[in-house]
């Protein structure tokens, strides 16, 4: 069977496997390698540890799959209802995350199938499949691969399909028929994803200061949010979609076909106050297959009093008050600051409380912020 031909029935399977997009590149040094080295120079990728340690492997596919010759890029879309507003006491969840299930085992799942079907016509090919856990600079190989542009804020844009995508690469050491790469930045002179993002991540249009952005701070960050951007979080408990939100490129993206990403109720928005009854074996059994696993049990606390101190209500505050004496550091912080942005005598009573037990120097200190605010 020719190049063509095998290239155009494995694009076929993609599109039966639920992936709406699918192109296929030679594999090469990745188009944007010394701009992302520069990145991690500028301190732009925060705690993120684990991509500065395999810097060198983002140069070429060939560290995913050795003698890569073919990355077959693929696009699965998460567009789904439109967000409800939440109300006080609730917190946004993005999009990517509103399923049952996560969308790493999901695509996983489908990858196999897609490997399997490539082996089939070509039995002495390599096949890897990755989901954006690999040092592979998806981005660059899917504008390659004709699917589209990445945008003023570095997202991939699909004409049809927006930015509400989940990138994925099959890489083979098979030689398939390669499409033209896409040419054309449609973001123009638009710049509403810059203008629209409330902590300023982006220093410039096409680069992201992640140690700002609100998903990292929400979801990649273990330790404190910076008390400077805490309010920025607004209502964002896990990741944010504004920048998406924005994009006129979005405005008419169709909904995906895949059940398991679209929304679940609990999820759009979430209560924050039951979640300070779980203890980690609840956490696990109620959020394990899903994205907000990733933030563990103590980071979700975290973001949930950060919203908790932004959007004040009386009924949340006894949730805090819990959370104080909980036995994770970073909860306890987190509450001492939102208890002492409701400025009242109960929560000055808590935080006192609070004080006379705790021995940690910085909750410490924390809490006599707190108090002086409260």
């Amino acid at each position: 069977m020719n190049q063509p031909t095998i290239t155009q029935q494995l694009k076929q399977q993609a599109k039966r496997l639920g992936f709406e997009l699918a192109g296929v590149c030679p594999a090469s040094k990745a188009l944007s390698f010394e701009r992302f080295l520069h990145w991690l120079d500028a301190g732009y990728a925060g705690k993120m540890d684990y991509i500065a340690r395999r810097a060198a492997a983002y140069e070429h596919p060939r560290n995913v799959l050795q003698d890569a010759r073919s990355l077959v890029m693929l696009g699965m879309s998460y567009s789904g209802d439109a967000p409800q507003p939440p109300q006080t006491g609730q917190g946004r969840v993005a999009r990517y995350a509103w399923g049952t299930q996560d969308y790493h085992d999901v695509i996983h799942k489908r990858l196999k199938l897609l490997s399997a079907y490539l082996v089939e016509q070509l039995p002495d090919c390599h096949v890897r499949g990755v989901v954006d856990t690999a040092p592979l600079l998806e981005r660059d190989y899917a504008v390659l691969a004709g699917l589209g542009w990445v945008g003023k804020n570095t997202l991939l844009l699909n004409k049809e399909r927006g930015s509400w995508l989940f990138l994925a690469a099959l890489l083979t050491d098979a030689e398939l028929e390669y499409d033209t790469p896409f040419k054309t930045d449609h973001c123009g002179t638009c710049q509403a994803c810059l203008d629209a993002c409330p902590t300023n991540a982006f220093p410039q249009p096409y680069v992201l200061d992640a140690t700002r952005c609100i998903s990292y701070l929400t979801i990649e960050l273990r330790e404190e949010i910076p008390e400077d951007l805490r309010s920025g979080i607004d209502n964002w408990l896990f990741g944010c979609d504004i920048c998406q939100e924005v994009c006129p490129w979005n405005q008419h993206a169709p909904q995906t076909g895949e059940k398991s990403f679209l929304s679940a109720d609990s999820f759009n928005p979430m209560e924050l106050t039951a979640l300070f009854d779980m203890d980690d074996e609840a956490f696990r059994k109620q959020f394990r297959q899903t994205p907000l696993w990733r933030s563990k049990r103590q980071g979700i606390l975290r973001n949930a009093a950060i919203v908790m101190g932004n959007h004040r209500s009386p009924s949340a505050q006894a949730a805090l008050h819990k959370g104080l004496n909980d036995t994770e550091p970073l909860v306890r912080s987190a509450c001492a600051w939102a208890l002492g942005r409701y400025a009242n005598l109960t929560a000055r009573q808590e935080l006192a409380k609070r004080l006379e037990v705790e021995t940690s120097p910085h909750i410490r200190r924390e809490i006599q912020s707190a108090l002086q605010g409260a």
